[in-house]
């Protein structure tokens, strides 16, 4: 099982690129919204790799991280949701608004990936409002900043500019309110409300205002 691949961009295709890994070229299937974050041609990259095999066919996905790799696998076992449309899903949204639109019960967003129509919407929904938690736990948006790896010895060193993965303050947060005592659901639900409501809180932020949304009302 290949579970990630670290290598040089050898070529980009319309919904593909070949890592170039020792000399051996991998051709791995990706997001939009992946491809677009990946490094130009002969820099290096990561993605975290998810085998599909079948009796005729052998195709390899990739994903900037183990977060967004775990909700590939749980679209697929969606009935209706293939590999294309779970692709379109976290090319629409991503890991982290994906964990979003499930744990607030939004379909509407998952609709809006192309080619998952609102039955199928509904069905993600539903069929997965229950692991949404143990996802964003995962910090799965840490995410694209992984996609570019430091240059090697032979490669001339580029500036890159600082991130702090949002995603990581949201699993924070979430661990957070179910060390309090809330359900795994009612945390998720609240963390995905809060971070909604800015991109950019950081960890208390967050907790303080999934707190007042779980607070008692009257």
């Amino acid at each position: 099982m290949i579970g990630r691949l670290t290598g040089r961009v050898g070529y980009r295709g319309a919904d593909h690129v070949l890592i170039d890994v020792g000399g051996v070229g991998y051709v791995v299937f990706v997001s939009q919204r992946t491809l677009a974050a990946l490094p130009g041609l002969g820099e290096v990259a990561t993605l975290h790799t998810d085998l599909l095999v079948r009796e005729d066919l052998l195709q390899l996905f990739g994903f900037p991280s183990p977060a967004e790799r775990e909700w590939h696998r749980l679209l697929m076992s969606v009935q209706g949701i293939g590999a294309k449309a779970s692709m379109a899903v976290l090319g629409a949204l991503g890991a982290d608004g994906v964990s979003r639109a499930i744990a607030l019960g939004d379909w509407n967003a998952v609709k809006a990936a192309p080619g998952v129509g609102p039955k199928i919407a509904q069905r993600v929904v539903n069929e997965l409002k229950d692991k949404a938690p143990s996802v964003m736990a995962m910090g799965g948006g840490e995410a694209l900043a992984e996609l570019i790896e430091e240059p090697s010895s032979d490669a001339v060193a580029k500036p890159r500019p600082a991130t702090v993965p949002k995603s990581s303050a949201q699993s924070e947060a979430l661990s957070a309110l179910t060390n309090l005592g809330y359900s795994p659901g009612q945390a998720a639900s609240a963390v995905a409300q809060a971070a909604a409501g800015s991109d950019e809180a950081d960890t208390s932020e967050l907790i303080r205002a999934a707190l007042r949304l779980l607070a008692p009302k009257g």
